[in-house]
């Protein structure tokens, strides 16, 4: 049969796409009347979307991202300094596409993380290549790398990565060696790609992170020309949330547990 022989031919030529879907289309077709051409262009979409959806669960896995998020999730029930058009901009990437740096600002449980997560996914789904990295994570990868004689090999990878996420920045006071390893990292990232920063130190306060004032000022720069800013608000969101919920509810992450 011809069904059997087009499941035999896109599997073989890797059309999975094709494979899952053109029993549907074909039946769709008749009953709209489509002509071939039709009907070979929605067969094909279909292929496209599937291949989409690979590459975007593959950049996820390796993105190493600590949770799950979606800006289509974003609670704005409770004013948190973002809004609706804001949250459309994000969703388009604008920042990425300007290949401008984006800098989430907040106290803690303000949302940072949650949303830099949020936009790295985001980013996934459009077959861009995204890293999450805890600042202090990033440090004990460097030392392993060193450790291994890898280290040119590690920053390159990191160089390759379209998008590279450093969470909770400014946690702490930086060593001169540390320092030194964000200046080699994000020169070599520097209008090769994005970089998305979390950090509940305003960027006025960064420079005091480090002991030279020269390199601390090219970290800066770095991070800060050209970016976007955007500063949550609004207190511990998981608290507020908790506190607003009936009696015999709580909360496990963000969501809402009976």
């Amino acid at each position: 049969m011809i069904s059997d022989q087009m499941k035999t031919l896109s599997h073989s030529l890797r059309l999975f796409g094709v494979h899952a879907g053109f029993e549907k289309r074909a039946s769709e077709a008749a009953s709209q009347g489509l002509n071939h051409l039709e009907f070979l262009r929605l067969v094909l979409e279909d292929e496209v979307l599937q291949r989409k959806e690979r590459i975007a669960k593959s950049l996820k896995t390796r993105a190493k991202f600590r949770s799950m998020a979606n800006l289509e999730d974003w609670d704005q029930t409770f004013e948190r300094g973002l809004t609706k058009a804001k949250l459309r901009e994000l969703a388009a990437l604008s920042f990425y596409h300007a290949n401008e740096n984006l800098l989430l600002l907040g106290k803690t449980g303000e949302g940072k993380t949650h949303l830099a997560v949020a936009v790295g996914q985001r980013l996934c789904a459009e077959s861009v290549s995204v890293l999450f990295m805890p600042v202090n994570f990033l440090f004990e990868e460097v030392l392993a790398a060193k450790a291994s004689g890898k280290y040119m090999a590690f920053v390159k990878r990191l160089t390759q990565i379209k998008v590279l996420i450093l969470d909770d920045f400014g946690l702490r006071n930086y060593t001169h060696e540390e320092a030194n390893v964000l200046v080699d990292l994000l020169e070599d990232r520097h209008r090769k790609g994005s970089v998305i920063v979390t950090s509940q130190v305003d960027p006025k306060g960064w420079q005091k992170l480090f002991e030279d004032p020269v390199i601390a000022e090219a970290i800066v720069s770095r991070l800060e020309h050209p970016s976007q800013r955007l500063n949550l608000r609004g207190g511990d969101y998981r608290q507020k949330l908790q506190s607003s919920l009936p009696n015999g509810k709580k909360l496990e992450g963000n969501k809402v547990l009976n």
